[in-house]
């Protein structure tokens, strides 16, 4: 199926693999790119020097088109861009939006940039300072989300921009991309129904979790960070919503020392992080450390498989998943799901 977005970055089917922090490494985003999507590491969770490895480990499994997600407002940013650069990335995606100044570099070197947006004035400024496409990510979505349902942010970045919109948040089968389509999408962005795959590194037990939920036992909470996050709701969610202040400063420190080891990030770079994820919210000391190192609480349950002591950030859809395809069998269900889907709808318009 050929859209503006396939031709844009080169795959063969109109879908993304989301960089998913700790879930969207080298496996899971060679295998999305060998089905024919476009597979997005995710490097926020990465040193520069395992981003590069990453990359290069990606090129060795698959010579199909791949992209690398960034932090737009992280201390090492420029490195990571270089990176991208010199290693030969084909897409480089975003979770915050890039600097005009930012996106002209990568576009200089050839790279596509695609930032990934929650609004439509986002859409609006990223694409005037030269971004050729974004991803749109509605309510339903995991991680930090906004509020808007993607059936109505969708349709109003189509309507503003003039690149091609990805539309992502609900999405996890062959309906879902015919829909996107209807409304002038060019493609589909899918996180949690990528973790739920066989190719996905994410332990046994967490997966066994996403499958056992159900639409109810996904929320949004501010608990973790101060900002709206879309996660199965657990007993850590539960004690970090009742928990007071101190307790939740004790926790918070305890956490970024284990992030700083890890990531050989600074306390003055790590605060600096947390406080650019503030968005101008009034966030107390301990939202600011979960801020800059809510990795750490991922990693415990995307990596550890502890599922009573790590945040497992998905999206709406993991309620109505119960099996773990290959990323082939997912992406190959899907495009016969539309292809039956606009069969259908072709029929239905033929009809006397």
């Amino acid at each position: 199926m050929e859209t503006a977005f396939t031709r844009l970055v080169g795959v063969r089917h109109p879908i993304v693999q989301t960089g998913m922090g700790w879930v969207a490494g080298p496996r899971l985003v060679s295998a999305a790119a060998e089905a024919g999507a476009l597979g997005v590491l995710a490097s926020a969770t990465m040193t520069p020097d395992r981003l590069r490895a990453a990359v290069r480990e990606v090129r060795a499994r698959t010579a199909e088109p791949f992209g690398v997600n960034l932090r737009a407002d992280a201390a090492d940013a420029g490195e990571r861009v270089r990176i991208i650069v010199e290693e030969g990335v084909r897409v480089a995606s975003f979770a915050l939006a890039p600097s005009r100044e930012l996106i002209a570099e990568l576009k200089e070197a050839g790279v596509v940039v695609i930032p990934s947006v929650g609004a439509r004035r986002h859409a609006e400024k990223v694409a005037a300072w030269g971004a050729d496409a974004v991803i749109v990510q509605g309510g339903e979505g995991g991680g930090h989300t906004g509020e808007v349902a993607t059936s109505v942010l969708l349709p109003q970045v189509v309507d503003a921009v003039d690149v091609p919109v990805v539309a992502a948040g609900g999405f996890f089968d062959g309906r879902g991309l015919v829909a996107a389509l209807a409304y002038g999408a060019a493609g589909v962005a899918m996180g949690t129904r990528f973790l739920l795959t066989s190719d996905s590194p994410v332990p046994d037990a967490v997966k066994a979790r996403y499958l056992a939920a159900t639409v109810r036992d996904v929320t949004v909470t501010r608990a973790v960070d101060g900002l709206p996050h879309r996660m199965l709701r657990t007993a850590l969610v539960d004690s970090l919503e009742g928990a007071g202040r101190a307790a939740a400063l004790v926790r918070a420190v305890r956490h970024a020392a284990a992030f700083r080891r890890l990531s050989g990030l600074t306390w003055r770079e790590m605060v600096r992080d947390g406080l650019a994820l503030r968005h101008g919210k009034d966030l107390a000391w301990s939202q600011v450390l979960l801020a800059a190192n809510t990795p750490m609480l991922l990693r415990a349950a995307m990596v550890e498989g502890r599922t009573d002591g790590g945040v497992m950030a998905c999206g709406q859809v993991a309620g109505v998943i119960d099996d773990l395809p290959s990323c082939a069998e997912l992406v190959g269900r899907v495009m016969r799901e539309a292809e039956e889907r606009l069969a259908a709808l072709e029929g239905f318009a033929a009809a006397p």
